[in-house]
């Protein structure tokens, strides 16, 4: 299974306009407290999962407006994720309980449906902190219909979450795999990867990226699973694509580094197993490329 991925909640979307069904499930619901997009998670650092809590608990840490965006039902429980940031010491009220910790750096520690739900939450309130204001005339929105929507009470422009697709593919020649170094990284070599522009589409946007990084030409392109991604939300739509060539002209605004990696050495760097080079943490979609790809016969 893919990281964020398989999420298992109800989302029950036709639910959303009625207020008074989800302010009752709010009242009686589970909320999950999230401060400064760091969501609370219990269970200790080592075995983490989803802090949801009572709504006595986390409703006198959040602002009168604060962002409540409702998840769906797990069972016969609702879930919620409400923004507590204008918190300043959150962590005193919820002693004992658990901590607030970075997603990322946790994710790799916590169950695959914990998981999967902590995205969707942390994409739905990294929204709604940065779609404060219309897009159209720039007065200030209010959040509707269960989280899912913004209104302009202005010019009544409604706004929606938006999700940015991506593509991030494994480029081969061979009996060889692309892997580059992004000139923030210090050691990290991965699969390359790029947004999606107006007006192209998935197989036309991984040969762009490709040429324009790396100056490899690719001819076919085939789907191998898509990711989201919370960070803040892109949907990451992985891909193989078959190079002509191995000769490479890198884009230093791009990459800083990038080579062709046999499979075995791919599988080295999966496992650590290069002293100086790491790739990707197995929660990433491009650690999938890598291994289905490396531990291929062909």
């Amino acid at each position: 299974m893919i990281a964020f991925s398989a999420n298992p909640l109800n989302r029950l979307s036709e639910k959303r306009a009625d207020a008074a069904w989800i302010a009752e499930r709010r009242r009686d619901g589970a909320i999950l407290p999230v401060w400064r997009l760091q969501p609370f998670l219990t269970g200790g650092k080592e075995a983490p999962a989803a802090g949801f809590l009572g709504a006595e608990l986390v409703e006198p840490l959040a602002a009168p407006a604060a962002p409540c965006v409702f998840l769906g039902m797990d069972g016969e429980r609702a879930c919620f994720a409400l923004d507590i940031s204008a918190a300043e010491d959150p962590a005193a009220p919820l002693a004992g309980l658990g901590q607030f910790r970075d997603l990322r750096a946790a994710a790799a520690l916590l169950p695959a449906k914990d998981l999967a739900i902590l995205g969707q939450a942390r994409a739905m309130i990294d929204w709604h902190r940065r779609h404060g204001f219309c897009a159209k005339c720039g007065a200030p929105t209010v959040s509707a219909e269960a989280g899912y929507k913004r209104v302009c009470p202005s010019c009544q422009s409604e706004h929606f979450p938006r999700v940015d697709p991506a593509v991030i593919m494994l480029a081969t020649h061979g009996d060889a795999c692309l892997l580059g170094r992004n000139r923030k990284w210090v050691d990290f070599f991965s699969a390359l990867a790029g947004f999606v522009e107006p007006g192209e589409s998935i197989e036309e946007t991984v040969r762009r990226e490709l040429f324009e990084e790396a100056n490899v030409r690719a001819g076919a392109v085939t789907y191998y699973a898509s990711q989201p991604w919370p960070f803040p939300s892109q949907l990451m739509i992985g891909c193989f694509a078959q190079c002509e060539s191995r000769e490479l002209k890198l884009d230093p605004n791009e990459l800083a580094d990038a080579e062709w990696f046999t499979r075995e050495k791919a599988r080295a760097l999966l496992a650590g197993g290069i002293e100086g080079r790491r790739g990707p943490m197995s929660f990433a979609i491009a650690h999938h490329l890598i291994r289905e790809w490396a531990e291929s016969q062909t």
